[in-house]
């Protein structure tokens, strides 16, 4: 007999670490190559202590001269906050009932939301990686119909998901928070809503997901755009800062083994991992084609392949931006977290519980953690690459 307590247990002893692996190996290839780590977390912050260049007190002297004078390397400290991470599954008390004499239909039905909610939350980490942390999805462009909106960028956007939208100052706009986005109109730049907010927004808002303002990872994008990072002013810190290339055009080999050579030279490091946008993808792979050389496959962390440049896998991810190629180490990045993915339990130790006032029970998994980065200068980013 399949009851809410058979579900609950199913929960926990069967799929936590399907659910674990696959959110942590399988959701994106970048986050599939960096450690997970309890390391420096202190309270609610990542606290971590980053060495600038090298300690002194090295030379070589004579064999009755003084001995060198010690000089220790200068230090910063990287504060951020823990990012809450949440992905909720949803049964109805309907469906319980329905399969309560039939054990295939109950697992089919957990496996449905299992399912749905791996793709959800792999969507949402990916793009949290390539992000600021602050949840933005895009500017509204102007607005349709009511229910339709013409947004800036559609890269980050799904059916589904709930969005909300903040005015100029950065304040919510009543009437459009929590609206779902039904279609996405993708050869028109344009999203159908489940609401008129077409009467509230008027363009030049931004849009978020829903409840995520601020309050997400510190992807890529702030590693490369921001003077502020992890509580540290890196405006006259050059060992803070990344290799950065612009207006490049056509991508050229010696275009990327330059700004290879020129991070390792800088940091001491060597670039591991490279991601670019399908578009740089295709004109690096034809660029190679013109000289008649094959790019060989490689297979990295997390069982994907790729193709390599001079043995190091590049890969192409929907969330990198046009026109943009990172080199990075990736060994310099952690994902500092308190625990891994767990159940959100009650007091009672329940993972299934009632909505109030609805025939439907929710589980919701969390996670605390935050991504940093403690070399900046051991990555890179190439932009204004011509794609194909």
């Amino acid at each position: 007999m399949i009851t809410v307590q058979t579900a609950d247990n199913a929960l926990k002893s069967f799929y936590l670490d399907a659910v674990t692996e696959a959110l942590d190996l399988k959701a994106n290839p970048l986050l599939a190559q960096i450690q997970k780590s309890t390391a420096d977390v202190v309270g609610k912050d990542v606290r971590k202590l980053v060495r600038l260049g090298m300690s002194g007190g090295i030379s070589a002297g004579s064999e009755t001269g003084a001995l060198p004078t010690a000089s220790e390397a200068d230090k910063v400290q990287f504060v951020s906050t823990l990012k809450n991470l949440y992905g909720t599954i949803e049964i109805s008390d309907k469906a319980l009932r329905a399969s309560a004499t039939n054990e295939g239909a109950f697992v089919n039905i957990l496996n449905d939301e299992m399912q749905s909610l791996i793709k959800s939350a792999s969507f949402n980490f990916g793009r949290m990686l390539y992000g600021n942390g602050t949840g933005f999805l895009g500017a509204v462009a102007g607005v349709g119909t009511d229910y339709e909106l013409a947004l800036d960028e559609l890269k980050y956007v799904f059916e589904g998901m709930l969005v909300d939208f903040v005015d100029e100052n950065g304040n919510p706009i009543e009437g459009a928070t929590g609206v779902k986005i039904v279609s996405v109109k993708r050869d028109e730049y344009t999203a159908v809503f489940d609401k008129p907010i077409g009467t509230v927004v008027m363009g030049g808002e931004g849009m978020y997901l829903h409840g995520s303002k601020d309050n997400e990872l510190t992807g890529l994008a702030a590693i490369f755009e921001n003077d502020q990072l992890y509580g540290v002013d890196r405006t006259n810190k050059a060992l803070l800062k990344p290799y950065k290339q612009a207006n490049v055009g056509e991508i050229k080999e010696s275009t990327i083994q330059k700004a290879i050579d020129t991070i390792e030279e800088n940091s001491g490091e060597q670039v591991n991992f490279i991601v670019c946008s399908w578009g740089v993808k295709r004109a690096l792979a034809d660029y190679f084609r013109q000289y008649k050389v094959a790019m060989p496959t490689i297979e990295f962390a997390g069982g994907y392949k790729a193709v390599s440049f001079n043995g190091i896998p590049v890969v192409a991810d929907r969330f990198c931006p046009a026109g943009t190629m990172y080199l990075l180490h990736t060994e310099s990045f952690k994902l500092h977290q308190l625990c891994d993915w767990k159940w959100l339990e009650g007091e009672d130790g329940k993972i299934l519980k009632q909505v109030p006032g609805k025939p439907v029970y929710t589980a919701t998994l969390v996670k605390y953690a935050e991504l940093m980065c403690e070399k900046p200068n051991a990555q890179g980013m190439i932009t204004g690459i011509t794609e194909l």
